[in-house]
């Protein structure tokens, strides 16, 4: 482990996960994600010892698919000379029955390339394992086939992962949103320290630590549970696909060029 990250412009690209939505909303009332809270630690490390502060840009867009996140948003960020870049994305895609799997590695892959080529480091992510969700744990078989690209595809190239899938804190519903498809601010900063991790650097030593058990449920208290929860998010969540729409249709990047942080 380093004390001091080598990096002076980081730049993240992705979905609603790297956005950070559900996130603590900062005074500009944009939601403060894992990648923003990143950004943060390894700029307090690098002006803790003399240096600049870290230069910083978000180009991710809730509801993006992987092609634009590699056609749009990593060329974007390429133009931006970081020497880091986090390519974090596929969720999306993977939740659509129709996936190929091996084709979004594929184009991961040559994207990883490109950033290697002109001189960033990237970090990777994998897939959490959505074993108890209701709904994504269908898509378990397809996350496990894509993680293992994204393993293979950073030893090949020398990139950073981040294995969320690893994490047993993010098996609590408690680090959650309550559309159980998004990390709540405390999901986002265990992400944050298991980044940091990722990347070599000192981490909380709990940040990965299981939160204490919870009370459990009744069945009663359950079922209504996951009533509220189908009414509130997993209808609209469908009603939306059915249009084709996405929830990021009216949303551009919240920090579209690289600013030193303070």
């Amino acid at each position: 482990m380093t004390a001091t990250p080598p990096w002076g412009r980081y730049v993240a690209t992705g979905d609603s996960f790297t956005e950070g939505l559900w996130g603590e909303p900062d005074p500009q009332g944009r939601p403060t994600g894992w990648a923003d809270l990143l950004a943060a630690e390894l700029s307090a490390r690098r002006t803790a010892v003399g240096q600049p502060p870290l230069e910083y840009a978000n180009l991710a867009v809730r509801g993006r698919l992987m092609r634009p996140i590699l056609t749009e948003q990593v060329p974007r960020a390429l133009r931006m000379r970081p020497d880091l870049v986090s390519i974090v994305g596929g969720g999306n895609d993977i939740l659509r029955p129709a996936v190929d799997v091996d084709e979004l590695a594929r184009n991961l892959e040559a994207a990883v390339v490109r950033a290697r080529a002109a001189g960033a480091d990237v970090l990777l992510a994998t897939g959490m394992d959505a074993k108890d969700s209701p709904v994504v744990r269908r898509t378990r078989s397809r996350v496990g086939v894509f993680n293992a690209h994204v393993w293979s595809i950073a030893r090949r190239h020398g990139a950073f992962v981040l294995d969320q899938w690893g994490m047993r804190s993010l098996r609590d519903w408690r680090l959650w949103a309550p559309d159980r498809i998004h990390l709540n601010a405390e999901g986002h900063a265990r992400v944050a320290q298991g980044a940091l991790a990722a990347l070599g650097l000192a981490a909380d030593p709990e940040w990965d630590t299981p939160l204490p058990p919870a009370p459990a449920m009744t069945w009663i208290e359950e079922a209504r549970w996951n009533a509220e929860w189908a009414r509130d998010w997993a209808v609209p969540w469908a009603t939306r696909r059915l249009r084709r729409r996405s929830s990021g249709d009216a949303v551009s990047a919240k920090r579209p060029e690289p600013r030193a942080l303070g």
